[in-house]
């Protein structure tokens, strides 16, 4: 399986988690339930840009999803009609949101940081033959 692959299986295996852990009655303490979300949005970033970009080291897959993290964080400081009716539905909602915070960024930039350094640990892992 290439590297790409093993990446978007990651980021897909993600994405259904980071739904779940918003909209299932889960009963989670606030504190749990909104950064738990938004350490999984972050997670997702990575994983994401990691397999757009296989090529690129686990550094600067994770200075792009930072920059991209923080780039979706930001654009909810720009309202219009259009882009505040798209912030209303359930797509909207989980890939935009709808309130600027900058612990959310703080809250990205550290799952991506986790996960760089999951990635390199990997990568750096020697793979040893199956055994006969």
């Amino acid at each position: 399986m290439s590297r790409r692959s093993r990446l978007l299986l990651i980021a897909l295996f993600v994405i259904p988690l980071g739904i779940g852990w918003r909209l299932l009655p889960l009963h989670l303490a606030p504190f749990a339930y909104k950064w738990g979300g938004s350490l999984l949005w972050g997670v997702m970033v990575y994983f994401l840009t990691a397999a757009a970009f296989p090529r690129f080291g686990p550094l600067r897959s994770a200075l792009l999803a930072g920059v991209v993290a923080t780039l979706v964080e930001l654009s909810r400081l720009h309202h219009t009609p259009a882009l505040d009716a798209c912030r209303l539905t359930l797509v909207g909602k989980l890939l935009l949101g709808r309130v600027f915070s900058l612990w959310d960024i703080a809250a990205y930039w550290a799952a991506i940081a986790a996960c760089a350094r999951a990635d390199l640990h990997v990568r750096k892992r020697p793979f040893a033959a199956p055994p006969v």
